[in-house]
């Protein structure tokens, strides 16, 4: 699995607008730490819509208070939290519905 970095986005982002690469990695980290205030937030459950790119949602988890430990079988009580879930927008789930090139099932 190939692992892209922040650099690597902000490398692309230079590519394709030919801005100066300290200007996009500044906006680039300064987008990515107000998204991540806004998730962190007080606001229990929220969306932040990004058209054409997908939506990020944080959403509340209920308690479990009969949650079983694998490993011991103990049962334990698991309290509620808040858990992220990204939502891909039309464009970019059409794209990951097509098939791949070059099946990689037929590998042997």
């Amino acid at each position: 699995m190939k692992t892209f970095i922040k650099k690597d986005v902000v490398e692309r982002v230079v590519e394709k607008t030919g801005e100066r690469p300290d200007l996009v990695a500044k906006v680039a980290n300064e987008l990515f730490n107000s998204l991540r205030d806004i998730m962190m937030g007080p606001d229990h459950e929220l969306r932040i819509e990004i058209r054409d790119f997908g939506v990020f949602e944080v959403k509340k988890t209920k308690p479990k208070p009969k949650a079983r430990n694998p490993k011991t079988n103990e049962i334990i009580y698991v309290p509620a939290r808040r858990k992220t879930h990204f939502k891909p927008g039309k464009i970019l789930r059409e794209s990951l519905k097509q098939p791949l090139e070059g099946n990689e099932t037929d590998k042997g």
